[in-house]
C-alpha cells in the first residue's frame, strides 16, 4: 500500500441512524475487492479505514465493519445480537433439576434475507435467475457472498417487508458491534426513549458505561493509526442525549482524534403527535448545541425541508422517485450522499485526515456544517464533466441535505467538494484541435482543475477543497429501486428508457460540505420556534432529566451559535428580527 491507511471507528446511535448506516455499509461492501488482481486498477478507497480483519475460532478470515451500533429492545427482528459469523462459546448448564422449555416462533425473514442466508451457506446461487453481468471483478472475490449477490443481480421489492434496519443488512457484523438498550422499547406505547434526558442518563449507569467503553477499547486498541470516529446519531429523539454523552466521552478520552457527528432525522415519523412533534423540536435544539460542542464537526443530515414542526416540502431530486414516508427509501438517499461526503478521509491517495478537514472548517469556532448533494450527478452517457457542469447554468448542481433550505447566492465560509463515478477522459473536454471552447471549463486538462475552476466561478471568495474518485457508488441489492428510467444501468442519462428488469448498479455522485451562512437563518428559526413555546407545559419532557434552566441555557447557546454564521446580506434578513 502506497500510503498509511488511517482507521476510523463508526458509532450508530438510534434506529434511523442504523437505517442510514446499514445502507452505507451495504454500499461499502458492494465496492470491496478481495485479493486485488494486479491487472485491475488499484482501489482508490481504503476499505481498511472502516473495516477490520479478524479470524473465527475455526481459522476463517473475516472482514467486518469497525462498528458499534446501539438500538432499543425489539429493534433487531431476525438479527441475532451477536451475529452469525462467529460461534461464541456457550457455557454448559450445571443445573441438574427438571427443565421446562418455552419455545417462541422466530421472526420470519423476508425473501432477501432468505436468499442471502442460502447464498451464505453456498446452497442457492445456481437456482437464482442469473444475469452474468460483465464487470471488473477482483480475483479472489468469486467465492464471497458479496460477489454472489452481485452476480445474481436479483431485483427485490422490499418496501412491504422492511420493518427494521436489519431487514436489509447484507453484511456480517462482529459480535461486539451490536448493543441493545434493554431499558427502553423500540415498539409499543410504554418505555420509549423519546426525550433528551433519557439518553443522557444512560451514561450515568455504571454497567452501561462500562460496556460501551469495553466495546470502544476493543476496536480502538487494534488500530495502528486511529484518525477518529464518525458518529451517526438520531437528532430528534432520546438518542440525541445519548449522542451528547458519547461524543463528550470520545472528546475527553481520545483527545487529538477527530469526531465527526452526523445528526440524522427522517422526513416523517410513523407514530407522531403534536406533543411528540414538540419533543422532536426540543431534542433537536439540545442535540445541535451539545453535539456541535463535543464534536470536531457536526452536520445535520435530513431530507426534511427544515428542522421545525411544520417544515417546507421535503427535498426531491430530478432522477429519483423515492417515497418520503419510507425510512428504507429516505435513508438510502442519505447513505448514498454520505458515501461520497466521507471520501476525503477514506481515500488512499491525497486523503485528508479528519483532523485536517475539521481544521479547514472550524475557523472562528464554526464547527457546524451543512451538506449538499447531487444524487445521482446528472450527466449524459458519453458526455464530459465540463458540459455537465455548464449545463446547470445559474442553478447550483446540488440539493440541500441538512434541512437548512436552498442557497440563493454563491457564498460560504469554506467548502469541501467530492465527486465520484466519472472516469478518465470523461472528466475533461475532448475538443478537436482548433475548436473554440464553449466555456472556460473546456480548457482544463484534469477533472480536479475543471471542478476547481467551476467552484471558483460560483464561489469566488470561498476556500474550496476538491476530491475526485473515479470509481462509482454501487447501489446494489438490496438498495431500493428508486432511480428514474432515464438513468441507464451505470447511472448516466440515456436517450431511451431503462428496462424495468434492469437494475442501476452504479451511479456518479457529487457532494459538498459547507460552512454556510444558511445556518444563521436555520438555527435562528429553530431558536424562535422553541422560544415561543411555554416550556413549563411539557412536564414529561422535563421529568425525563432535562431541567428548565438547562433548556433555557441551550436556547442561549443556540442563539450564539447562529450568530457565528451571520452575514450582512439578504440571506439572513428574514431572520434578523426573530434573533434579536
Amino acid at each position: 500500500m502506497g500510503s498509511v491507511c488511517r482507521e476510523v471507528v463508526t458509532l450508530q446511535l438510534g434506529h434511523y441512524a442504523n437505517y442510514v448506516g446499514t445502507h452505507w455499509w451495504n454500499l461499502q461492501d458492494a465496492s470491496l475487492c478481495y485479493d486485488a488482481d494486479p491487472h485491475n486498477p488499484p482501489s482508490e478507497v481504503c476499505s481498511d479505514a472502516v473495516f477490520r480483519e479478524g479470524l473465527t475460532q475455526s481459522g476463517q478470515t473475516t472482514y467486518t465493519p469497525r462498528l458499534i451500533a446501539l438500538d432499543l429492545k425489539g429493534s433487531l427482528n431476525t438479527l441475532r445480537q451477536e451475529g452469525t459469523l462467529y460461534e461464541l462459546h456457550r457455557q454448559g448448564s450445571t443445573w441438574e433439576g427438571e427443565v421446562m422449555t418455552h419455545k417462541e416462533d422466530p421472526a420470519e425473514k423476508n425473501v432477501f434475507l432468505q436468499d442471502l442466508e442460502r447464498l451464505d451457506q453456498g446452497e442457492a446461487e445456481g437456482e437464482f435467475s442469473q444475469q452474468q453481468q460483465q464487470r471488473e471483478q477482483c480475483r479472489g472475490a468469486e467465492g464471497s457472498v458479496n460477489a454472489s449477490v452481485e452476480r445474481t443481480q436479483k431485483l427485490f421489492s422490499l418496501e412491504g417487508s422492511v420493518r427494521v434496519w436489519s431487514d436489509f443488512l447484507r453484511i456480517h457484523l462482529h459480535p461486539r458491534s451490536i448493543s441493545v438498550i434493554h431499558q427502553y422499547n423500540h415498539n409499543g406505547e410504554t418505555n420509549r426513549m423519546e426525550a433528551f434526558g433519557q439518553g443522557e442518563a444512560l451514561l450515568r449507569e455504571p454497567l452501561f458505561l462500562e460496556e460501551l467503553e469495553d466495546r470502544l477499547h476493543f476496536f480502538v486498541e487494534e488500530c495502528d493509526y486511529l484518525q477518529g470516529f464518525q458518529v451517526l446519531c438520531d437528532l430528534q429523539d432520546g438518542f440525541s442525549g445519548l449522542g451528547s454523552g458519547v461524543t463528550e466521552l470520545l472528546h475527553d478520552e481520545y483527545r487529538g482524534r477527530g469526531v465527526f457527528t452526523w445528526g440524522l432525522g427522517p422526513i416523517t415519523h410513523p407514530d407522531t403527535s403534536p406533543v411528540k412533534d414538540v419533543f422532536h423540536l426540543l431534542n433537536s435544539v439540545l442535540g445541535v448545541v451539545s453535539l456541535s460542542n463535543h464534536s470536531s464537526l457536526f452536520c445535520p443530515l435530513s431530507l426534511r425541508g427544515g428542522l421545525g414542526r411544520r417544515p417546507p416540502p421535503h427535498i426531491t431530486f430530478p432522477h429519483l422517485q423515492y417515497d418520503p414516508s419510507l425510512w428504507y427509501h429516505s435513508s438510502a438517499v442519505l447513505a448514498t450522499a454520505l458515501d461520497t461526503l466521507t471520501l476525503p478521509y477514506r481515500t488512499l491517495k491525497d486523503s485528508a485526515t479528519m483532523g485536517q478537514l475539521a481544521d479547514a472548517f472550524a475557523v472562528s469556532g464554526r464547527k457546524v456544517v451543512t451538506a449538499c448533494g447531487a444524487v445521482p450527478f446528472p450527466m449524459m452517457l458519453g458526455d464530459c464533466l465540463p458540459n455537465a457542469l455548464a449545463g446547470f447554468g445559474e442553478a447550483l448542481p446540488w440539493k440541500p441535505l441538512s434541512a437548512c433550505g436552498e442557497q440563493i447566492d454563491g457564498w460560504c465560509f469554506a467548502q469541501s467538494v467530492s465527486l465520484r463515478g466519472i472516469e478518465g477522459q470523461s472528466l475533461v473536454s475532448q475538443l478537436a484541435p482548433g475548436t473554440q471552447p464553449p466555456s472556460p471549463l473546456h480548457c482544463y486538462g484534469s477533472g480536479e482543475d475543471v471542478l476547481t475552476a467551476y467552484l471558483q466561478e460560483r464561489y469566488p471568495s470561498t476556500p474550496s477543497v476538491v476530491h475526485l474518485v473515479q470509481s462509482p457508488c454501487k447501489p446494489m441489492t438490496p438498495f431500493p429501486q428508486i432511480f428514474t428510467p432515464a438513468l441507464g444501468k451505470h447511472g448516466f442519462l440515456e436517450s431511451g428508457s431503462r428496462p424495468a428488469s434492469t437494475q442501476v448498479d452504479s451511479v456518479p455522485v457529487l457532494t459538498c460540505l459547507q460552512s454556510s451562512p444558511l445556518l444563521y437563518r436555520c438555527l435562528s428559526e429553530l431558536h424562535s420556534e422553541v422560544s415561543a413555546l411555554d416550556l413549563r407545559r411539557f412536564c414529561s419532557f422535563l421529568s425525563a432529566g432535562t431541567e428548565l434552566d438547562d433548556l433555557r441555557e441551550a436556547l442561549q447557546d443556540l442563539k450564539a451559535l447562529a450568530q457565528q454564521y451571520r452575514m450582512n446580506s439578504n440571506l439572513d434578513a428574514s431572520s434578523e428580527e426573530e434573533s434579536d
